[in-house]
């Protein structure tokens, strides 16, 4: 008699609230095959998970639980490391998956891995626990659009069989793993809306305006891309720019771990300004917020809620902040680079209230083929073509902001410097001078009196 085959458990990886509405959008668009049991794995992330809830304990998580058959829970099983910081040792591989198939009941099933963001931990540590199972990888944001992060592993990026991303840019292809083969697959944005709604209807939002101006905090000083006071100066410009285009209520949404004190100057300057502002200090998505309050505009600088705003629930928006970030993302490789440059591309500037000039599809797909060329050319070589056919045809006073010089440079790619000065990025006492400037720099800064 043939023994009947052992039973498959999908475990699903999830850091955020959005990515957990994300995988019970692909569960409820049935894109998972049947399995005997979905655990849902939690990792709480957070620099300091002890004093930080988790997903699981944000508004509205009991609506998505109902999905899966079990929560557990990264953090606890791997105490006290942290799930972004520890990844097995290879000689302990095999100790720990029977550690984990008892610990979490799983027996002899198949295991099926969904996870998210599989070039860094928690998800690449996990990939190596069950180093037989088959992992999909799911994109909760706009760095689906971008090449991958890091150089992965050939035994983990060949185990991977799609990758499921909510279609934020419709026609524009996701870079992600793509050096692999690995093919996309969209997850339904009505399906996707529905999943938010429910977070909506289990939410309760603090008192504030409807149809106002919606302000969207992201706290990039503790990323150390901007320093504090250039975010506080940001948020600023975010309110001032709202109340040029005749906005009088408006809502800032602080990231929840960004310091109390920046919405004290905030509140200063709506009062000059004459405005009414209301700070909602809530741990909803914000996205929870776009279906509740219906913003009359939805602002930041380049968080992914600005493009689900425009794409899925058509709200108004306007970005603020893109240009200086495109100049201080280091290196040019930083993943922040492609959401940035998404946002920059698409949505019209704070203060010029006219569209950004119209960029179709083809003409979109080619400039990510260049930017996912230039921060990853080991990964993607057979872009190059296609990156020197747009530098060489579209480089101008627009598209220049996407691309470093001396990246071009190095490169040898269209647009670079002029060759009698080539030399200058790789002389060693022009660096050595250059890095002598930037310590003086960064020593006076701090030395500078902090005007308020």
């Amino acid at each position: 008699m043939t023994p009947r085959p052992a039973p498959t458990t999908q475990i699903f990886l999830a850091s955020t609230l959005y990515g957990a509405a994300t995988l019970a959008a692909a569960l409820d668009a049935g894109l998972f095959a049947p399995a005997g049991r979905r655990l849902l794995l939690i990792a709480n992330n957070a620099a300091v998970p002890e004093t930080t809830p988790g997903p699981d304990r944000a508004p509205g998580f009991e609506r998505l639980r109902t999905r899966f058959d079990g929560v557990l829970s990264w953090n606890e099983t791997i105490s006290p490391f942290h799930p972004g910081g520890w990844a097995p040792r290879p000689d302990d591989v095999p100790l720990w998956e029977r550690h984990l198939r008892l610990l979490w009941g799983l027996g002899d099933d198949r295991v099926a891995l969904i996870v998210e963001s599989i070039q860094v931990n928690p998800a690449q540590a996990i990939a190596q626990l069950f180093p037989d199972a088959p992992l999909e990888v799911y994109a909760d944001g706009l760095m689906s659009y971008g090449p991958t992060r890091n150089k992965l592993d050939p035994l983990i990026g060949t185990r991977i069989h799609r990758l499921l991303h909510l279609d934020l840019v419709p026609g524009l292809r996701p870079l992600l793993l793509t050096e692999f083969g690995v093919p996309a697959e969209i997850i339904p944005g009505e399906v996707f809306t529905k999943v938010l709604a429910e977070l909506s209807d289990a939410t309760e939002l603090p008192p504030a305006p409807e149809e106002s101006a919606l302000l969207l905090g992201q706290y990039l000083a503790a990323l150390e891309i901007l320093t504090p006071g250039e975010e506080e100066e940001l948020h600023l410009r975010m309110l001032r720019g709202a109340v040029a285009r005749g906005h009088r209520r408006v809502v800032f949404k602080p990231h929840p771990t960004a310091p109390a004190h920046w919405s004290g100057r905030l509140e200063q300057e709506a009062r000059r300004l004459g405005a009414e502002l209301t700070v909602l200090h809530t741990s909803a998505l914000a996205e929870v917020v776009f279906q509740r309050l219906r913003p009359a505009l939805v602002t930041g600088c380049f968080s992914t809620a600005l493009i689900t705003a425009q794409s899925l629930y058509a709200l108004p928006t306007a970005r603020t902040g893109t240009g200086l970030l495109l100049e201080r993302l280091t290196p040019y490789q930083n993943s922040n680079r492609v959401p940035v440059t998404l946002v920059d591309a698409l949505l019209p500037d704070l203060a010029d209230p006219a569209p950004p000039p119209a960029t179709s599809s083809e003409e979109l797909n080619s400039l990510f083929q260049a930017v996912g060329y230039a921060m990853q050319p080991q990964l993607h070589p057979g872009l190059r073509p296609a990156a020197e056919r747009y530098l060489a045809g579209h480089l101008d006073a627009r598209t220049r902001r996407y691309f470093k010089r001396r990246r071009l440079t190095a490169l040898g790619l269209p647009g670079a410097l002029p060759s009698q000065l080539a030399f200058l990025p790789r002389n060693p006492a022009v660096r050595r001078m250059a890095r002598r400037a930037r310590a003086l720099r960064r020593r006076l800064t701090r030395k500078a009196p902090v005007t308020r």
